[in-house]
């Protein structure tokens, strides 16, 4: 059963890999805004995943974040989601990054709880 309050983190190190410069977003040698979204995607839907019915899983629809702190190469970054909202298949959840000196952004999450296959035979 999807309550509120349930959770989950994300962890990633900032490497070449997922550096503004790398992912397109920048031209800096720092941690991606979009790295950043992603974590915190992936956060929210390990939050839930193990409530959900079989065959189901969830979708991003809209994120709103700031993201106010640059963090470097090597950094550790978590990110964290509490669901705080259910209303029918509609999730939001809030968002947030930390790296060692503090928040780095944070914001709202929307997800949908889909039936996979169903999902996937709209894919053309």
């Amino acid at each position: 059963m999807l309550e509120k309050g349930l959770s989950a983190r994300s962890a990633a190190t900032v490497a070449a890999g997922n550096t503004a410069a790398a992912m397109g977003s920048g031209d800096l040698a720092v941690f991606a805004t979009p790295a950043m979204v992603a974590l915190m995607e992936n956060a929210a839907m390990t939050a839930v995943a193990g409530e959900l019915p079989e065959g189901a899983t969830t979708v991003g629809s809209e994120m709103n974040v700031t993201h106010i702190k640059p963090s470097g190469l090597g950094a550790e970054i978590t990110a964290t989601a509490v669901l705080a909202e259910v209303e029918g298949r509609k999730l939001t959840f809030n968002v947030g990054a930390r790296d060692a000196e503090g928040l780095i952004g944070e914001g709202i999450h929307i997800r949908y709880i889909v039936d996979r296959e169903k999902f996937m035979a709209k894919v053309k």
